[in-house]
């Protein structure tokens, strides 16, 4: 008589895992991308690598450049994109395509979330304001034709932000360098940057590619994106510059603020012995409260000597040029990534 075989009961380690391991094994009949279940990232921020998340058909839903990706307060998770035939692709947190919606817009590029809305920067010139549907309730108006700019200066938004008490703030991160203050309604109230030919001068900005409030002290601040001269510079509302941070080597996107940390995508980075603007070299940087890098999924390790940091170089080419990411309510990480061969975000899931 053969004796029975005792049941088995899955202990809750057990299930987890294999919860965590199941994304990475769905296509499991064909060849992963390289780095798919990588580990990427140190100390307390660590990810494992996720390219497989996105389950949209490249055949019926193409994208072009992912932009920038926000999560709304029921969970789903909005990327726009610059392809006019899908500018916003939802998904849920495992992956799975909601439903698209486009204003056939070729120059997405900026997409902010705040008060139940979508702020959308169209780098041919125009800042939209739309319902979570699509529906346009406000266009703030083009600074050319208002008066606020002179006629030969040129307008190519690539952000917004949106304080507390409902301004909006917009970066001519493409165009004329300045940051544009408006009131909840969209008028005008004044403007501060300009453009600057020298890597100096903070309050002047030689591309002022993005734009976030950041609460974290208590009194909102502007944290302004600095791409070319590798920046973060936080202003008060009216343009006073409180303070900078320079993160040498990391040529990067915008600020996405979240607990006590700051978040933004490399797009270019540096080569070793080489720091000028190269394509191909993305990766993530992590600031904490004290404006120190405490990880770079994708980078070498942050190193400071003397209290300074030393230059942050792409350890593996997991990404090509990460353009935004997202940090959802669980801590995991949506990487979306410009001119990289048209791939859906990636997803970082937390380890530790």
């Amino acid at each position: 008589m053969t004796p029975a075989r005792p049941l088995i009961v899955p202990t809750r380690r057990a299930l987890l895992a294999a919860a965590v391991a199941a994304p990475f094994l769905r296509l499991q009949a064909k060849t992963a991308p390289a780095f798919h279940g990588s580990v990427i990232g140190q100390g307390t921020h660590r990810y494992r690598v996720d390219k497989l998340w996105s389950r949209a058909d490249p055949t019926t839903t193409p994208v072009k450049d992912c932009h920038e990706m926000v999560q709304v307060p029921d969970g789903r998770l909005f990327l726009l994109t610059n392809h006019p035939q899908n500018n916003i692709l939802i998904h849920d947190a495992d992956g799975a395509l909601l439903g698209t919606w486009t204003l056939k817009m070729s120059g997405a590029h900026g997409l902010t979330f705040a008060g139940d809305h979508l702020y959308i920067c169209d780098t041919s010139g125009r800042v939209i304001k739309t319902t979570l549907e699509g529906n346009i309730v406000l266009e703030l108006p083009h600074p050319v034709k208002e008066g606020i700019y002179k006629p030969n200066e040129s307008y190519s938004p690539t952000e917004s932000a949106v304080a507390p008490n409902g301004e909006i703030f917009v970066a001519d991160g493409y165009g004329s360098q300045y940051i544009l203050r408006y009131d909840k309604d969209g008028k005008f109230i004044g403007k501060f940057g300009g453009r600057s030919t020298q890597p100096v001068n903070p309050g002047k900005f030689m591309q002022a590619h993005g734009v976030a409030i950041d609460s974290r002290s208590g009194e909102p601040l502007l944290v302004v994106t600095e791409r070319i001269r590798n920046e973060f510079n936080w202003f008060r509302p009216d343009g006073t510059h409180v303070r900078g941070v320079y993160l040498p080597g990391a040529y990067v996107s915008r600020p996405v603020i979240h607990g006590d940390h700051l978040f933004s995508g490399v797009c270019f980075g540096a080569r070793p012995n080489d720091y000028r603007m190269w394509q191909g070299q993305g990766f993530i940087t992590i600031l904490d409260a004290r404006d120190q890098v405490v990880s770079a999924p994708g980078g070498r390790p942050p190193e400071y000597e003397d209290g300074r940091l030393k230059v942050l170089l792409q350890a593996d080419p997991v990404f090509h040029n990460c353009h935004d990411v997202c940090v959802d309510r669980t801590g995991d990480l949506y990487v979306c990534q410009w001119n990289s061969q048209n791939v859906y975000p990636y997803k970082l899931r937390r380890e530790a």
